[in-house]
């Protein structure tokens, strides 16, 4: 396990997190709202955590869980090996675990960070109605320093649904699946020994506030 992943994880939710789950057309300005707003949450909450941590966490996870395809990410990150020899039992209990892993660090991360400034960067073009998936990219300004963002989005029926994040250079979906393959490999291919030792941590991406 990476020694220190709290201020990766904090960028990460500092610039996802969302009040409206309603599809915004033009996924940069989905992802800007989204972000603006998530700005607030930190500010308004900042003292929950150690007054009543499961409250805390209950915020986070109503905000934070419709912004990410997680199905498709934890499939992503098992691999298509270990998910096709999984079960759908399986499947379905690793997207919990990898959900409630990254919640529970968020949770611990979130109220050690001071105010930051994001800023999404706009194409000059005019995005089309019939594309699926899209790149859209922000700066992380915390004072000192600045750290690029790109998002991976995917658009279902509804809904524009992010799949993959790259914080500083660091790809969080390649990194987590890097995890999942060598806990795997460790555990010589046993899924629930692999679901059972899982700890999401992909470092801090050398951001620092």
């Amino acid at each position: 396990m990476i020694a220190s992943h709290k201020n990766y994880f904090l960028t990460i939710i500092f610039l996802l997190a969302s009040f409206d789950v309603l599809s915004e057309d033009d996924p940069h300005i989905f992802i800007d709202q989204n972000a603006q707003m998530m700005v607030q949450v930190l500010i308004e909450n900042k003292d929950l955590f150690k007054e009543n941590r499961n409250e805390y966490e209950n915020k986070i996870k109503e905000i934070f869980e419709p912004m990410i395809d997680f199905k498709r990410v934890a499939a992503s990150v098992m691999g298509k090996k270990y998910y096709l020899a999984s079960t759908s039992n399986q499947r379905n209990n690793f997207v919990e675990i990898f959900k409630d892993s990254l919640l529970d660090t968020y949770a611990e991360t979130l109220a050690q960070w001071e105010n930051q400034a994001i800023e999404t960067i706009f194409p000059e073009e005019v995005i089309s109605n019939n594309i699926k998936n899209i790149e859209v990219k922000q700066i992380l300004n915390t004072g000192s320093s600045k750290y690029p963002i790109s998002y991976k989005l995917r658009k279902n029926d509804q809904n524009w649904m992010i799949v993959n994040i790259i914080v500083n250079g660091v790809n969080l979906g390649l990194t987590f699946r890097n995890q999942f393959q060598a806990l795997a490999s460790n555990n010589n291919g046993d899924i629930n020994l692999t679901l059972d030792g899982w700890v999401s941590d992909a470092g801090d991406a050398g951001i620092s506030g």
